[in-house]
Protein backbone atom coordinates (compact mmCIF):
# COMPACT_ATOMS: atom_id res chain seq x y z
CA UNK A 1 0.00 0.00 0.00
CA UNK A 2 1.34 3.42 -0.91
CA UNK A 3 1.21 5.99 0.95
CA UNK A 4 1.25 9.85 0.49
CA UNK A 5 3.32 11.56 2.40
CA UNK A 6 4.12 8.91 4.66
CA UNK A 7 5.18 10.65 8.28
CA UNK A 8 8.34 11.23 10.65
CA UNK A 9 8.16 9.38 13.87
CA UNK A 10 10.77 9.78 16.60
CA UNK A 11 11.36 7.96 19.45
CA UNK A 12 13.18 8.45 22.66
CA UNK A 13 13.76 4.88 24.61
CA UNK A 14 13.73 2.75 21.95
CA UNK A 15 15.94 0.14 23.75
CA UNK A 16 13.38 -0.02 26.49
CA UNK A 17 10.62 -2.36 26.91
CA UNK A 18 8.23 -0.12 25.08
CA UNK A 19 10.87 1.36 22.96
CA UNK A 20 11.57 -1.75 21.74
CA UNK A 21 8.32 -2.71 20.83
CA UNK A 22 7.10 0.67 19.43
CA UNK A 23 10.32 1.00 16.95
CA UNK A 24 9.71 -2.41 15.29
CA UNK A 25 6.18 -1.61 14.53
CA UNK A 26 6.92 1.83 13.48
CA UNK A 27 9.30 0.50 11.03
CA UNK A 28 6.84 -1.84 9.36
CA UNK A 29 4.28 0.58 9.41
CA UNK A 30 3.29 2.44 6.35
CA UNK A 31 2.24 5.42 7.34
CA UNK A 32 5.86 6.47 8.63
CA UNK A 33 7.97 6.73 6.24
CA UNK A 34 11.45 7.53 8.58
CA UNK A 35 11.65 6.38 12.44
CA UNK A 36 14.38 8.60 14.39
CA UNK A 37 15.68 6.91 17.01
CA UNK A 38 17.95 9.00 20.07
CA UNK A 39 19.81 6.55 22.03
CA UNK A 40 22.38 6.16 24.35
CA UNK A 41 23.68 3.06 22.63
CA UNK A 42 23.09 1.69 19.36
CA UNK A 43 20.16 -0.48 19.18
CA UNK A 44 21.80 -2.69 16.13
CA UNK A 45 18.84 -2.49 14.24
CA UNK A 46 19.46 -1.85 10.49
CA UNK A 47 16.18 -0.93 8.19
CA UNK A 48 15.84 1.53 5.13
CA UNK A 49 13.63 3.60 7.51
CA UNK A 50 15.46 3.69 10.47
CA UNK A 51 17.65 7.06 11.59
CA UNK A 52 19.41 5.88 14.65
CA UNK A 53 21.35 8.93 16.55
CA UNK A 54 23.85 7.80 19.65
CA UNK A 55 23.63 10.79 21.61
CA UNK A 56 24.88 11.97 24.87
CA UNK A 57 21.61 13.03 26.88
CA UNK A 58 23.19 15.37 28.93
CA UNK A 59 24.47 17.81 25.87
CA UNK A 60 20.92 17.96 24.41
CA UNK A 61 22.10 20.99 22.65
CA UNK A 62 24.17 19.24 20.24
CA UNK A 63 21.69 17.93 18.60
CA UNK A 64 18.34 18.91 19.50
CA UNK A 65 17.68 20.68 16.10
CA UNK A 66 17.51 17.15 14.85
CA UNK A 67 14.22 16.31 16.93
CA UNK A 68 11.68 17.15 14.20
CA UNK A 69 9.01 15.19 12.54
CA UNK A 70 5.23 14.27 12.65
CA UNK A 71 4.82 12.16 16.11
CA UNK A 72 7.08 11.97 19.34
CA UNK A 73 7.05 8.71 21.25
CA UNK A 74 8.64 9.39 24.59
CA UNK A 75 9.49 5.90 26.29
CA UNK A 76 12.24 6.59 28.58
CA UNK A 77 12.29 5.03 32.15
CA UNK A 78 14.58 3.37 34.67
CA UNK A 79 14.04 2.18 37.76
CA UNK A 80 16.22 3.94 41.23
CA UNK A 81 18.18 0.48 41.55
CA UNK A 82 19.45 0.80 38.21
CA UNK A 83 19.67 4.40 38.37
CA UNK A 84 21.59 4.44 41.57
CA UNK A 85 20.43 7.32 43.28
CA UNK A 86 17.23 9.37 43.29
CA UNK A 87 18.93 12.29 41.49
CA UNK A 88 19.78 9.81 38.18
CA UNK A 89 16.40 8.81 38.03
CA UNK A 90 15.05 12.34 37.96
CA UNK A 91 17.40 12.89 35.41
CA UNK A 92 15.86 9.98 33.12
CA UNK A 93 12.58 9.65 34.34
CA UNK A 94 11.48 13.63 34.07
CA UNK A 95 15.15 15.92 32.65
CA UNK A 96 16.01 14.02 29.35
CA UNK A 97 12.74 13.63 28.13
CA UNK A 98 11.09 16.87 29.38
CA UNK A 99 14.19 18.52 27.34
CA UNK A 100 13.55 16.23 24.27
CA UNK A 101 9.56 17.46 24.46
CA UNK A 102 10.55 20.96 24.70
CA UNK A 103 13.10 21.06 21.56
CA UNK A 104 10.20 19.12 19.72
CA UNK A 105 8.14 21.76 20.56
CA UNK A 106 10.18 24.48 19.63
CA UNK A 107 11.07 22.71 16.43
CA UNK A 108 7.07 21.87 16.18
CA UNK A 109 6.44 18.71 16.32
CA UNK A 110 2.48 18.47 16.17
CA UNK A 111 1.84 15.31 18.26
CA UNK A 112 3.21 13.92 21.48
CA UNK A 113 2.84 10.35 23.33
CA UNK A 114 3.94 9.64 26.75
CA UNK A 115 4.53 6.41 28.70
CA UNK A 116 3.78 7.26 31.66
CA UNK A 117 2.70 5.06 35.06
CA UNK A 118 -0.64 4.03 36.67
CA UNK A 119 -1.24 6.50 40.37
CA UNK A 120 1.40 9.50 38.25
CA UNK A 121 0.78 12.15 40.68
CA UNK A 122 3.17 15.62 40.90
CA UNK A 123 1.56 16.03 44.71
CA UNK A 124 2.53 12.12 45.23
CA UNK A 125 4.56 10.94 48.59
CA UNK A 126 5.88 8.73 46.23
CA UNK A 127 9.15 10.26 44.34
CA UNK A 128 8.62 8.09 41.08
CA UNK A 129 5.01 8.80 40.90
CA UNK A 130 5.85 12.56 41.76
CA UNK A 131 8.58 12.68 39.26
CA UNK A 132 5.89 10.96 36.49
CA UNK A 133 3.14 13.53 37.28
CA UNK A 134 5.35 16.32 37.44
CA UNK A 135 6.19 15.04 33.86
CA UNK A 136 2.45 14.87 32.83
CA UNK A 137 2.24 18.45 33.94
CA UNK A 138 5.01 19.79 31.81
CA UNK A 139 4.78 18.03 28.90
CA UNK A 140 0.78 19.39 28.66
CA UNK A 141 2.26 22.86 29.19
CA UNK A 142 3.79 22.49 25.93
CA UNK A 143 1.73 23.86 22.79
CA UNK A 144 1.68 20.00 20.79
CA UNK A 145 -1.61 20.01 18.75
CA UNK A 146 -2.32 16.45 20.09
CA UNK A 147 -0.86 15.34 23.61
CA UNK A 148 -1.61 11.19 24.37
CA UNK A 149 -0.47 9.98 28.29
CA UNK A 150 -0.52 6.44 28.59
CA UNK A 151 -0.65 5.23 32.42
CA UNK A 152 0.53 1.52 32.49
CA UNK A 153 0.57 -0.59 35.22
CA UNK A 154 3.64 -3.31 35.92
CA UNK A 155 5.00 -3.86 32.28
CA UNK A 156 5.56 -7.29 31.05
CA UNK A 157 7.95 -8.67 28.91
CA UNK A 158 11.41 -9.64 27.68
CA UNK A 159 14.31 -7.34 28.93
CA UNK A 160 18.23 -7.47 27.93
CA UNK A 161 18.58 -7.74 32.08
CA UNK A 162 15.40 -9.64 33.74
CA UNK A 163 14.52 -7.84 36.67
CA UNK A 164 13.53 -10.17 39.56
CA UNK A 165 11.45 -7.90 41.92
CA UNK A 166 9.64 -6.94 38.79
CA UNK A 167 8.59 -10.65 37.56
CA UNK A 168 7.44 -11.07 41.31
CA UNK A 169 5.64 -8.21 41.65
CA UNK A 170 3.78 -9.04 38.24
CA UNK A 171 3.16 -12.62 39.34
CA UNK A 172 1.84 -11.08 42.34
CA UNK A 173 -0.40 -8.69 40.86
CA UNK A 174 -1.92 -11.22 38.26
CA UNK A 175 -3.55 -13.02 40.90
CA UNK A 176 -4.67 -9.83 43.33
CA UNK A 177 -6.35 -8.27 40.30
CA UNK A 178 -8.31 -11.51 39.89
CA UNK A 179 -9.52 -12.28 42.81
CA UNK A 180 -9.83 -8.29 44.57
CA UNK A 181 -12.83 -6.05 42.86
CA UNK A 182 -11.38 -2.53 41.93
CA UNK A 183 -7.78 -3.60 41.45
CA UNK A 184 -7.70 -4.44 37.82
CA UNK A 185 -5.75 -1.05 36.89
CA UNK A 186 -3.06 -2.96 38.71
CA UNK A 187 -3.29 -5.50 36.19
CA UNK A 188 0.19 -6.11 34.41
CA UNK A 189 0.24 -5.01 30.58
CA UNK A 190 2.21 -6.32 27.85
CA UNK A 191 4.88 -3.69 26.56
CA UNK A 192 4.22 -4.53 22.63
CA UNK A 193 0.10 -3.75 24.02
CA UNK A 194 1.43 -0.28 25.30
CA UNK A 195 2.91 0.11 22.00
CA UNK A 196 0.29 -0.44 19.54
CA UNK A 197 -2.10 1.32 21.80
CA UNK A 198 0.64 4.61 21.11
CA UNK A 199 0.61 3.84 17.53
CA UNK A 200 -3.27 3.63 17.10
CA UNK A 201 -3.67 7.14 19.40
CA UNK A 202 -0.86 8.72 16.66
CA UNK A 203 -3.18 7.73 13.65
CA UNK A 204 -6.95 7.97 15.07
CA UNK A 205 -9.16 11.07 15.09
CA UNK A 206 -9.31 12.38 18.94
CA UNK A 207 -10.44 15.51 19.43
CA UNK A 208 -9.14 16.54 22.80
CA UNK A 209 -6.22 18.37 22.61
CA UNK A 210 -4.60 16.25 25.70
CA UNK A 211 -5.76 12.73 26.91
CA UNK A 212 -4.51 10.38 29.28
CA UNK A 213 -5.03 6.83 29.22
CA UNK A 214 -5.57 4.89 32.37
CA UNK A 215 -4.54 1.17 32.23
CA UNK A 216 -8.01 -0.34 31.47
CA UNK A 217 -8.21 1.71 28.49
CA UNK A 218 -5.10 1.13 27.06
CA UNK A 219 -5.79 -2.33 26.33
CA UNK A 220 -8.91 -0.84 24.23
CA UNK A 221 -6.75 1.50 22.26
CA UNK A 222 -4.61 -0.96 21.24
CA UNK A 223 -7.30 -3.25 19.36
Amino acid sequence: MQIQNPKTAIVVGATGLVGKHLTEKLLNDPRYGCVKIFVRRSSCISHPKLEEYVVDFRLIEKWEDKICGNDLFSALGTTIKKAGSKENQYLVDYTYQYEVALAGAVNNIENYFLVSSVGANRFSINFYLRIKGALEYSVSQMPFKKIVIFQPSILVGEREKARIGEKIGSYVANIVTKIIPGTVKYRPIKAGIVADAMINAANDSIHERIVIYKPEMISVIAE
